[in-house]
């Protein structure tokens, strides 16, 4: 939103003594006087008019290394949540992005940048995951041409897209899907016969699960892998 307008509707300002205040040098945009009235007010830009703060928030990503038996949720009455791996302080700001269901480990997202998280998890965007997957059975022969020609899923009647299936064991490979979609890893392998026992995320887009955090602890994402989620994707 223009800076002019942005005054106009979070004070009592006119429309047009809102552009007075800014010509005047009466605004401070991130701790700068600002005397363009057509400045783009981004969601965490800070904006102060004659001292008094109209917006401050301050963008918070983190890598969260999340462990089996916690919820990808932000509260829940009966069982423990991502969340509380996080401090108290940071808790009320941040949602999920890319969930994992109880049962699984590995890269959780936490931010509470919506567009970022959106660009990063929505399956239309196609940012790659990758999973370590453990089966019951042994993966068959033809379980890489399969997803490569993609499995469909009836819930919502689409076929998934070309996914990448290396092998490390017997029983056990690395998956690198392009969607995301609800218990996708584990719909992909129930459609050809098997079922996932382990199932752990290493990598969204170009970041990577951090092999010096432990399962319970987060850091906060470095500038390059915050702007990789801009870059990434088909």
């Amino acid at each position: 939103m223009r800076l002019d307008r942005f005054i106009c509707k979070r004070t009592r300002h006119s429309y047009k003594h809102s552009r007075l205040l800014v010509a005047n040098g009466h605004v401070c945009v991130d701790g700068k006087t600002e005397c363009n009235p057509v400045y783009e007010v981004g969601r965490f830009t800070t904006v102060a008019v004659e001292g008094v703060i109209l917006q401050q928030r301050t963008p918070h990503y983190l890598m969260l290394h999340k462990p089996v038996g916690y919820l990808s949720a932000t509260e829940d009455r009966q069982h423990r949540t991502v969340l509380d791996l996080v401090t108290p302080d940071l808790r009320p700001h941040l949602h999920i992005g890319g969930r994992l269901d109880r049962s699984s480990s590995g890269l959780i997202i936490l931010t509470n940048d919506g567009l970022w998280s959106r660009r990063l998890t929505e399956p239309r965007e196609k940012m790659p995951k990758t999973y370590r997957v453990q089966t019951l059975k042994p993966i068959g022969a033809d379980t890489a041409r399969r997803f490569v020609e993609g499995i469909y899923l009836a819930y919502e009647n689409l076929t998934t897209s070309p996914a990448e299936l290396e092998h490390i064991d017997t029983c056990e490979a690395r998956l690198t899907i392009y969607e995301g979609r609800y218990h996708q890893v584990k719909r992909m392998f129930a459609a050809v016969g098997n079922q996932v026992t382990a199932l752990h995320r290493e990598r969204m887009g170009d970041i990577r699960l951090d092999r010096a955090l432990a399962p319970g602890q987060s850091r906060p994402l470095s500038e390059t892998e915050i702007a990789s989620v801009w870059q990434k994707g088909l």
